[in-house]
């Protein structure tokens, strides 16, 4: 349902976001409007500390989200398990049964930002999988191995062949979303199984490759995990985006940090994309020729992997150039140290949403 596509304004179905990180506390309450004034559901990252291990825990995560949002805005949270190596099986079913878990998120120990806890041995976790496949819940993947002796630009390949293909070789019913790919190996190898795989792309992997981290010295703003690849892939992820195929749809993986977090000695990964993720992916589409691919990308494959229905509503953007702030800071907050510098901080976007009175931007 395009209601409108034009040179000058477009009108989309309401899209959904299928990987976001809300953090917890002054950061959730400071940025969740941002996600909830253009998204009408979200799949929701478990790695807080401590993460999301029970049913009890999500729906406590879940009623604080939904107690920050700002008034007037209809938007669902969609709670997801952080699995580890002893996540009982009954703790899934129950969940999942009881619609409190949407899926469930699988971290290799130590790949990414609050994963400490996550599976240290993933092929000790079969009977999670089996549990998933017989109930119909997706399996959603950080997909990246974190042997010190692959390099880090080569994980998500590695992670493949290990790990991915036989998982989806001994469970070939079990629903599984590879999430925030970075590779045209990745791309190629959910292109070739896609009857029950899927993967969500990012705006920021869209935009830059890996030497937007290194550009005049090091850019810790751009640095997210996986981490930006090399060119060749960046344009094989605009290939997929723009595809129109369904099994590849919106997936931000907007992930705050204050700023003395991103940038010290051993700054934290995550890109703060959500105020402006939107006008991020339609830049993209305009520029690869392909606005009439947008809708499916946003508003239709993520809700038919998932076997939830289109939403009814629907997002206008006008052709309206706009320059991204510098940084945002936390409620009440002014020092810098409470600021978090969004994706495109400075840029000039050529695309603006166009936002009813009461869900316009803070």
């Amino acid at each position: 349902m395009v209601v409108n596509l034009s040179s000058e304004q477009i009108t989309l179905r309401q899209p959904d976001d299928w990987h976001v990180h809300l953090r917890d506390g002054e950061i959730l309450e400071s940025i969740v409007g941002y996600t909830a004034r253009v998204f009408r559901r979200a799949i929701i990252m478990p790695n807080l500390i401590p993460p999301i291990k029970s049913v009890g825990a999500a729906i406590k995560y879940r009623q604080r989200i939904l107690d920050a949002i700002p008034s007037g805005l209809p938007f669902t949270p969609l709670m997801t398990a952080y699995l580890t190596d002893d996540f009982s099986p009954d703790v899934l079913k129950k969940g999942h049964q009881t619609g409190v878990f949407t899926a469930a998120k699988l971290y290799p120990a130590n790949s990414t930002t609050n994963s400490s806890n996550g599976v240290s041995d993933i092929s000790s976790i079969g009977s999670l999988f089996e549990t998933m496949e017989e109930i119909g819940m997706p399996l959603l993947i950080h997909g990246e191995v974190t042997d010190s002796d692959v390099d880090i630009f080569d994980r998500e390949e590695v992670f493949i062949d290990r790990h991915l293909e036989p998982i989806l070789n001994r469970f070939p019913s079990l629903r599984v979303v590879l999430e925030h790919i970075t590779t045209k190996q990745a791309v190629q190898f959910v292109e070739n199984n896609s009857s029950t795989l899927a993967a969500t792309i990012t705006p920021h992997h869209l935009h830059i490759n890996r030497n937007a981290m290194f550009d005049g010295g090091i850019r810790s703003d751009f640095y997210c995990l996986p981490v930006a690849k090399r060119e060749q892939h960046r344009l094989a992820l605009r290939r997929a985006a723009t595809s129109g195929r369904k099994c590849f749809f919106l997936g931000t993986d907007s992930a705050p940090h204050l700023r003395n977090f991103k940038e010290n000695s051993c700054g934290c990964a995550g890109i703060f994309n959500a105020p402006y993720a939107l006008e991020s992916y339609v830049e993209v589409f305009e520029q690869e020729a392909a606005l009439d691919q947008l809708e499916a990308f946003t508003s239709e494959n993520g809700p038919s992997f998932y076997g939830l229905p289109l939403n009814e509503g629907s997002v206008t953007l006008i052709k309206r150039t706009q320059v991204v702030p510098e940084a945002f800071n936390l409620k009440g907050k002014t020092d810098s140290y409470s600021s978090i510098t969004p994706f495109h901080a400075g840029e000039s976007l050529k695309w603006s949403i166009l936002l009813k009175e009461n869900n316009r931007r803070a």
